[in-house]
């Protein structure tokens, strides 16, 4: 019969090292691949250098995001012991010990603004703003709502933004309108969705969940989505002129054609939004078949508009 006394984990270098790698979240570098948006709607994606520069500002925010849930699982060590899941995480586990855990976010993120400087003193800057806003959010932003909406969207926006800082390229108000809305649009559909989990399970994982209902945040992915879309079609729209080599290019006849394939994406991770299905962007990319294929049709007539300005 049990005592009643938890069992002692017993730690090991290999096991350590194994538990630190999950914690990284190195499922979650898909994420990290937005860094290539600005680049290629620009029609710079496969310039040698810009790969260059695209893969290390890639690697850079694989550093940095690493290094951000090391923080957060390492400040949060006691809260997650006491969840029903969450205590299986390598830290509160003791599996890692938290010291080893932040000395080795504090490399990564060391690493991180190393391999950025290896591309731009820009990007330099702009991951240390990213660095700087998620220590925020760790320590207590994330508790606050409205601002943790905010400050997991402004991630999402960085990353499709560090592509253009890192290869020098200039960003179009279009192309910053969709960025914002859109990661708005997908953290405010995570935030619905798990709320509508949590309140089928009984209960809630987010301190800031709490100040929400789902009406409101049906009305901020709502008004997030629209102005995405009407952002893209203006886009799509627009009279080209000027340098290609600019985030700005619209107007050719496969860019309009885009509009369909990405309404109709929208419209189809709204369906997994709406069914409280969306609490993992990644999973939900990674499963929808049908979600994909439209993306890809997407992807095409998108690169098609940019490579193809005369179709």
């Amino acid at each position: 019969m049990s005592s009643g006394v938890d069992t002692p984990v017993r730690r090991t270098p290999t096991g350590a090292a194994l538990g630190v790698l999950r914690t990284m979240r190195p499922r979650q570098w898909v994420k990290n691949v937005l860094v290539g948006a600005a680049p290629l709607s620009a029609g710079l994606l496969f310039h040698v250098d810009v790969v260059v520069t695209t893969a290390l500002a890639f690697v850079s925010f694989c550093l940095a995001a690493s290094a951000v849930y090391l923080l957060n699982d390492t400040l949060d060590v006691e809260a997650d012991r006491a969840h029903p899941t969450k205590r299986n995480r390598p830290i509160a586990a003791g599996v890692v010990p938290v010291p080893a855990a932040g000395a080795t976010a504090v490399l990564l993120a060391v690493a991180s603004l190393a391999v950025a400087w290896a591309a731009s003193w820009q990007l330099t800057v702009l991951m240390t703003v990213y660095l700087v806003v998620q220590v925020g959010y760790c320590v207590r932003l994330k508790h606050e709502p409205v601002l943790d909406i905010a400050i997991v969207a402004s991630g999402f926006l960085l990353r499709a933004i560090a592509g253009g800082v890192a290869s020098g390229i200039p960003l179009s108000q279009w192309f910053l309108l969709v960025t914002a809305f859109g990661s708005l649009f997908m953290v405010a559909g995570k935030r619905y969705s798990e709320m509508k989990l949590a309140e089928a399970a009984g209960g809630t994982t987010r301190a800031s969940l709490l100040r929400y209902s789902q009406s409101y945040l049906r009305f901020v992915w709502s008004l997030a989505a629209s102005v995405m879309v009407t952002a893209y079609a203006l886009w799509a729209f627009e009279i080209r002129e000027g340098d290609s080599a600019t985030v700005s290019a619209g107007g050719s006849t496969w860019s309009a054609i885009s509009i369909v394939p990405f309404v109709l994406a929208v419209l189809r991770y709204a369906v997994d939004v709406d069914g409280g299905r969306a609490g993992a962007p990644e999973d939900i990319a990674l499963r929808d078949r049908v979600l994909q294929v439209v993306a890809l049709a997407w992807v095409a007539s998108f690169a098609l508009g940019v490579y193809l300005p005369l179709a």
